[in-house]
């Protein structure tokens, strides 16, 4: 069989799969661009697209400063996440000590619970930690991304560590053999063959956080901290009427930095995937 006839014939298997993953955004797209008065018509594509939808979704339905509360506190999240679980990782993997399997156990384990199980005792946990401080960490964006943090970083050093164990500790030892200190072997050694394993794990924390609904639901009341999620169940939640076209154009959006995010990395995604389960 020719290269084309194989490149055909894999093009017409994965079909299905292309269009069940494209349907949906499909749909948003088509009624995104609906005038309002075509809402309930049964035509599949508007008389005439309003592009126009998007500019005023993005101006009436307070949009804007929602999504970027969902950017900082998943950007943070992202960061600090990794951050506090790079040096946690690499003492899981490289070093051996007394309830090591007992704490890798407790990772998994706590991968088990629901935030939806645990939202009312962090509630109580940020009022009572907020009053201890002198701030309000309630209606705050720093109270949720604590939360974030605190929810991904078991998932971060699992993921981390699975991969830093496949990494050999000859290259370090080389290194130290050539007078690097122990620092400077991790940063200019370790960390850069590790950049595949970072990237998977940012972008699953940065997913997580910018997706959260329950916590972000419990947490923040004040519309001014709303972050996507949020804002775009107000789009139809407690109203008679429901501005599908607004609602479909704030999810349409919504979806766009996730897709850019997915493509930008994709390379390290499946490097760090494929890597990362051989251990």
């Amino acid at each position: 069989m020719s290269k084309l006839k194989r490149s055909v014939l894999y093009w017409i298997l994965l079909a299905p799969l292309i269009v069940l993953t494209l349907f949906p955004f499909a749909v948003m797209l088509v009624t995104a661009l609906k005038p309002t008065e075509e809402m309930l018509s049964s035509s599949w594509w508007p008389s005439r697209p309003v592009w126009g939808n998007f500019v005023t979704m993005y101006t009436e339905t307070a949009f804007g400063p929602a999504l970027a509360n969902s950017l900082i506190v998943s950007l943070v999240t992202t960061v600090l996440t990794v951050l506090v679980a790079i040096p946690a990782a690499y003492a899981l993997s490289r070093y051996r000590f007394a309830a090591r399997g007992a704490f890798r156990q407790f990772l998994l384990i706590s991968q088990m619970l629901s935030p939806i199980v645990l939202v009312f005792g962090l509630f109580r946990l940020l009022v009572e930690l907020g009053n201890r401080l002198g701030f309000q960490l309630i209606d705050s964006l720093s109270g949720v991304t604590f939360i974030y943090i605190a929810f991904n970083l078991a998932f971060a050093v699992w993921m981390l560590q699975s991969y830093f164990s496949t990494i050999p500790k000859d290259l370090e030892e080389a290194a130290w053999i050539e007078g690097a200190s122990p620092f400077a072997t991790l940063v200019k050694v370790f960390l850069p063959l590790a950049l595949p394993a970072m990237a998977v794990t940012a972008i699953f924390t940065f997913i997580n956080a910018w997706n959260e609904y329950v916590i972000a639901l419990t947490m923040l009341r004040k519309q001014e901290a709303y972050t996507l999620p949020l804002q775009v169940v107000n789009l139809v939640a407690g109203r008679y009427t429901v501005e599908w076209n607004y609602v479909m154009a704030a999810a349409l959006a919504a979806t766009i930095p996730i897709a850019i995010l997915f493509t930008w990395l994709q390379r390290y995604l499946m490097r760090g995937l494929a890597l990362g389960a051989v251990k």
